[in-house]
């Protein structure tokens, strides 16, 4: 699945590159939100608190016709989450590589419209004094969809992201599992260089 993931970016960006109204560029934003809930064996279910996260990107935009274009982007990513674990708080935090593939439209210049898939590829989870074992899909992938406002080469977008892959990893010493699907809002903002 993987190979399929780094063909598929690796294809779009060089469709991409060949057209004479593709733009370049880098991004950066918050992400707002949690990872999903935590399950312990005697079926006792924790939600998460939202936190704050971050991510830093690039990408490439490619203008189809006018109005309509297709943004591939790669990002690296760090989501966090915290849960209340019988009085005591545990951090959860993941760091993942997305590479959201959004199909937009402008609907009224500068106000576009987008949605497409995001792949995501989690590099490293952490719960807070709980060892936990490998994620059982590295590989996952979303949806996102959201709306920008594009001032010159300055874009601002907002978007919810939701994984579709049900993905949990489990703890090396208790029976905790973590569900590390993403469940967020996403602020960005992007520069055309």
């Amino acid at each position: 699945m993987k190979n399929i993931f780094v063909c598929f970016v690796l294809f779009s960006s060089c469709i991409l590159a060949q057209e004479k109204r593709t733009t370049f560029g880098v991004k950066a934003g918050f992400n707002y939100g949690d990872n999903g809930k935590i399950e312990i064996t005697d079926a006792t279910r924790i939600s998460a608190d939202d936190r704050v996260g971050y991510h830093l990107g690039i990408f490439l935009r490619g203008n189809l016709t006018d109005n309509i274009y297709l943004k591939p982007e790669l990002q690296y990513t760090v989501n966090n989450s915290t849960y209340d674990l019988d009085g005591a708080d545990l951090d959860y935090t993941i760091k993942k590589l997305d590479a959201p593939i959004l199909l937009g439209i402008f609907i009224l210049k500068p106000i576009h419209v987008f949605a497409g898939p995001a792949l995501q590829y989690i590099v490293e989870n952490d719960l807070e004094d709980v060892r936990l074992g490998d994620v059982k899909n590295k590989f996952t992938v979303g949806l996102q969809f959201g709306a920008g406002l594009q001032l010159g080469r300055l874009n601002i977008d907002v978007r919810y992201e939701r994984g579709l892959n049900k993905n949990k990893v489990k703890s090396i010493d208790e029976d905790i599992r973590v569900d590390s699907r993403p469940n967020q809002l996403i602020l960005s903002a992007s520069l055309d260089l």
